[in-house]
């Protein structure tokens, strides 16, 4: 079997092995946060990065919810990086932001966050200090979800159905469950270019 047959057999796999039932909470948790007024903070870092700031662009113009992704300043990233370490990075910006109750914070992660491993600790201090403030925590993660699984209200976990591919598909299966989302009756509330052109 050729790689691509096998990464393309893998990702049916993976669809088989999700859960809709914690995406379905998901939708419920973006629906009743817009409808409060709250802002959706998205964490990720290295790829998980790059897809939260599609993401934030997919929940503020097709779901019409205020959203944001730290690492979209990359002059503020830095400069916490620098001066005041990695770990910090993202509960300093939620602290400048006033995260509140009515808030949603959503992590797009492979691991979830480890501090034994001293795994993604950024994450993990951003989600114990949104559970100070009340904020409820969504995750789209692989592996065994980590920290963002034992404390989110709603976790999808990525299978992993090849520990060589555990990565790969963590972040692809990121997308796949946030445009799930944004696309869901609950939050889809305008409607994307394409399907719009007759």
């Amino acid at each position: 079997m050729s790689h691509a047959a096998q990464f393309l057999a893998e990702a049916k796999r993976v669809i088989d092995g999700l859960d809709p039932e914690p995406i379905e909470r998901m939708a419920l948790l973006l629906e009743q946060t817009r409808e409060h007024g709250g802002r959706l903070f998205i964490l990720g870092v290295g790829g998980s990065a790059a897809n939260a700031s599609h993401a934030v662009n997919d929940f503020r113009k097709i779901v019409g919810i205020e959203a944001y992704a730290p690492t979209d300043n990359v002059s503020e990233l830095t400069a916490r990086t620098n001066d005041e370490g990695w770990a910090t990075i993202f509960v300093e910006w939620l602290r400048v932001s006033r995260l509140k109750p009515e808030d949603l914070v959503l992590v797009l992660s492979v691991g979830g966050g480890n501090l034994e491993k001293n795994i993604s600790p950024n994450l993990v201090m951003a989600l114990k200090y949104a559970d100070e403030v009340g904020a409820p925590v969504i995750g789209i993660v692989g592996k065994d979800g980590g920290y963002t699984a034992t404390v989110a209200t709603a976790c999808a976990i990525v299978p992993t159905v090849n520990p060589d591919h555990v990565t790969p598909h963590s972040e692809a299966f990121q997308a796949v469950i946030w445009h799930l989302l944004v696309s869901h009756p609950r939050l889809k509330s305008r409607p994307t270019k394409w399907e719009s052109v007759q």
